[in-house]
């Protein structure tokens, strides 16, 4: 057990609930539209953003959830904004994937895959351009991988040596595609041949994860550049709440469960006493019901104000 183990698994329990009550509210019809759930990943999550300090931030993606939270975002404003409510963290409007809280560090969650690397570059470099150690974390998927836009985020981190933290969340799926079948050669050697130092640890070991993560944190505080983490993570629920009802069969039930079998909240909950365990597990039922409460008594945005915050206002 270490000084972090307790706050480890509050966030990837805290997550983890988040999560499994989201679902309900998607089933129930409170959340519109379904959600891309982070059930499995949530050592990632945790382990970085522990990492990181509080004037640092992060950039997310359509499956980002767990980054929110992580980061500190309140979680009844977050729950709020995912049924559409006006109290949300961007009044309704962002929703499960562009959820964003520019006080915390939160740049966005971006629906487009590979989008937020350059975010995060961008916000990395102005930051060292104006004398500030602030680091960003950005996090994507395998499949983020192919798309142009992270690579050249990579370029321009590595020559800018900006100070960036890559996390890829490498959980064996873009959406149903394995990634064996999408990405040739190997993942880190991709970061590799741009000069930017890469390592592969385990995404289901909050521990592990911070520890990686610290220390690519201090390296690029300290104008080491850029660092590339892939974590080998598994997805256990769907890409998609819409395959509660498609019943895609992309994965079978031995590689479900084997997947499945390090289960971060687990882990990270057995370094700690049963009875710490039961008090925090409390905590965050109670922390959830009012998020709950919150939410659900929350007006949605009135039509009057469909406009709002499409357009600036010319100043004259």
């Amino acid at each position: 057990m270490t000084p972090d183990s307790a706050g480890l698994y509050r966030t990837v329990r805290l997550i983890r609930r988040f999560e499994e009550r989201s679902i309900e509210f998607v089933r129930s019809g409170e959340i519109v539209g379904g959600i891309h759930p982070y059930i499995g990943q949530e050592a990632i999550a945790a382990g970085v953003c522990a990492a990181l300090a509080a004037g640092d931030q992060i950039t997310s993606t359509h499956r980002g959830h767990g980054h929110v939270l992580a980061k500190g975002a309140d979680p009844a404003r977050m729950l709020a904004e995912l049924m559409g409510r006006s109290t949300g963290l961007n009044s309704g409007r962002g929703g499960s994937m562009h959820a964003a809280d520019f006080g915390i560090g939160i740049l966005g969650a971006n629906a487009i895959v590979g989008a937020a690397g350059s975010i995060a570059t961008g916000a990395a470099w102005a930051h060292r351009r104006q004398g500030r150690d602030t680091v960003v974390a950005t996090f994507f998927g395998d499949g983020a991988m192919n798309e142009g836009m992270l690579l050249e985020a990579f370029n321009l981190a590595a020559l800018w040596h900006a100070p960036v933290l890559f996390v890829c969340e490498n959980n064996g799926y873009a959406t149903t595609m394995p990634v064996d079948g999408a990405v040739a050669g190997s993942i880190p050697a991709r970061a590799r041949a741009f000069g930017i130092p890469a390592f592969t640890i385990d995404g289901q070991d909050p521990e592990a994860v911070l520890a990686a993560a610290a220390t690519a944190v201090k390296r690029a505080r300290a104008g080491g550049g850029p660092t590339f983490l892939e974590c080998l993570t598994y997805r256990f629920d769907a890409h998609h709440t819409f395959e509660h009802r498609s019943r895609l069969d992309y994965r079978s039930a031995d590689e479900l469960a084997a997947g499945r079998s390090r289960d971060p909240v687990e882990i990270q909950g057995s370094r700690l006493a049963a009875e710490v365990v039961t008090a925090i597990d409390a905590e965050i039922e109670s922390v959830l019901d009012a998020a709950a409460d919150f939410a659900l008594a929350s007006p949605h945005p009135s039509a009057e104000g469909a406009l709002d915050h499409l357009y600036a206002m010319r100043l004259r």
